[in-house]
Parts: C-alpha cells; sequence; structure tokens
C-alpha cells in the first residue's frame, strides 16, 4: 500500500504518458492515493483536473514560495473556490525559501500568512515547504498553530521536534536515501511512526536505488516510494511493508481520506 503525499503529476515531464503512468501505479504498483499540490494558481486548477479524472488522486491549492510575487487581490477568492471542492485535501504547497530568493523575504512570509490564515478559516491542513528558512517559519508557525505536514523535510532532529509538538507530520522522500545524507536519515531514525508520511515530490528528488545500476531512470514516480520505504524501515529494523502501512494510514489520517 503505497500512498503518495506529495507528487507533481501536471508536471511537463508526465505529458506524454501521464494516463498510462498514473493507471499502471494504481492497478499494478500498489499506489494506493497520491496527493498532488500546485505551485501556483494555473497549477492548482490543473491539480483539480486530474483529481476529477482519478479518484485515487487528490488535489491541493496554493500559492509556492517561488511563486509569491505573482500573488494578487484576486488569489485567496481563487484559493477559496478551489479549496471547496471536493477533492481538495489541503492548502499547499506553502511557505519560505531563501535558498532561491532572498530578496524578497517579506513578500514571502505576508503570503505565507495570509495563505495560513485561509487554511484556518476552511479547516483544512497545511503541506509546507521551507528551505533554508527555519527561523521565520518556525516563527509563523507558533504564531498560527497550522494543522499539516513539512514537506521534503530537510531540518534536524531539534527542528524536527519542534514541528512535532506543533503538532505537525514530517514528511521524506527520496533525499533520505542520498549517499550524503545525514540529517535526514537522523530524522528518519526519529520520528515517531505515527507522524511520519512519505513522498517523492515527482518528478524531482528520485530515491538513490533508481538513479544508479542498469536502469537510472529521468523523474521520480509513485511507485519508486518503496524504494524510500525499505530504506527507512531498514535504519528502524522493521518491515518495509509494514511501514508503507502505517505510514500511508497517518497520510490518510492527516488529509480526511478513506483508504
Amino acid at each position: 500500500m503505497i500512498f503518495d503525499s506529495h507528487a507533481h503529476y501536471y508536471a511537463k515531464a508526465f505529458d506524454d504518458d501521464r494516463d498510462a503512468l498514473l493507471r499502471r501505479m494504481h492497478s499494478e504498483q500498489d499506489v494506493t492515493a497520491i496527493v498532488c499540490p500546485s505551485e501556483n494558481i494555473e497549477t492548482a486548477e490543473a491539480c483539480a483536473s486530474l483529481a476529477e479524472r482519478y479518484e485515487f488522486v487528490y488535489a491541493a491549492a496554493g500559492v509556492h514560495p517561488n511563486c509569491a510575487d505573482a500573488w494578487d487581490d484576486a488569489c485567496p477568492g481563487t484559493l477559496m473556490r478551489l479549496l471547496r471542492h471536493e477533492k481538495n485535501v489541503a492548502l499547499g504547497e506553502i511557505g519560505l525559501d531563501y535558498y532561491r530568493r532572498e530578496d524578497n523575504r517579506d513578500v514571502q512570509k505576508r503570503v505565507f500568512a495570509e495563505q495560513l490564515e485561509i487554511a484556518a478559516s476552511v479547516k483544512k491542513p497545511v503541506i509546507i515547504h521551507d528551505r533554508e528558512a527555519h527561523g521565520d517559519m518556525y516563527d509563523m508557525l507558533r504564531q498560527y498553530r497550522p494543522e499539516g505536514v513539512m514537506h521534503c523535510f530537510s531540518g534536524s532532529v531539534e527542528s524536527a521536534r519542534e514541528a512535532l509538538r506543533l503538532g505537525l507530520y514530517i514528511g521524506l522522500g527520496g533525499t533520505v536515501t542520498a549517499l550524503n545524507a545525514v540529517k535526514p536519515v537522523e530524522v528518519a531514525r526519529y520520528v515517531p511512526l505515527d507522524r511520519l508520511v512519505l513522498e517523492t515530490d515527482a518528478p524531482y528528488l528520485i530515491p538513490r536505488p533508481y538513479r544508479t545500476g542498469e536502469i537510472r531512470y529521468k523523474r521520480s514516480e509513485s511507485w519508486m516510494i518503496r524504494g524510500v520505504a525499505e530504506f527507512i524501515a531498514e535504519l528502524r529494523g522493521m518491515d518495509a511493508d509494514a511501514l508503507l502501512r502505517i505510514t500511508a494510514r497517518n497520510a490518510a489520517r492527516l488529509y480526511r481520506i478513506e483508504i
């Protein structure tokens, strides 16, 4: 049972075989559910369309911090409309990213705050992007106290402990398997099983087992979560299938989805 809690299937990388891939993964590769979060308003509409087409795909609507400069007065109303869609399960991905942009920190924080307020008003969880912005991020999370998940968690065990204290889930994916991964491995060992969800961030962050060997994949796909689960399960001394079942139930609980 694979629940991919974060995958961007509207991406151009899937244009040639999107339908065949999604149907095969669901029918043959044990992919039970996928949540597709957006980057901006346009891709939020695309996520909703995918959710309408595939019963096992769910949408999230939000404006990524790298798109914060495009936020305007129309965005809140559009997000509210999309969030009322019966298969929209979260607001995301949203957050702060000082790796790509440092010159618009105030804009990013304002857009993040507005979206946290929208999430609170519609009582939906948030999918949080945090890259090299930990100080401001945790200040805002302590202020707004959203429910949700720290996507592609990149912080330390101490940061994970703070996120857990705030009631958030921790999302881990292909970065845990990287040869130079230190903090992600420590976090993978530390996170309580009932607060861990797995993700691909497809088409990005291909897990290491699928970037080496005879077949080298050019994109990440949801079935590859099995490789992530096997890696984390070995770290924790448990069965990979058991870990997949537990993390699938966690994601279903987070997003209020029946699986």
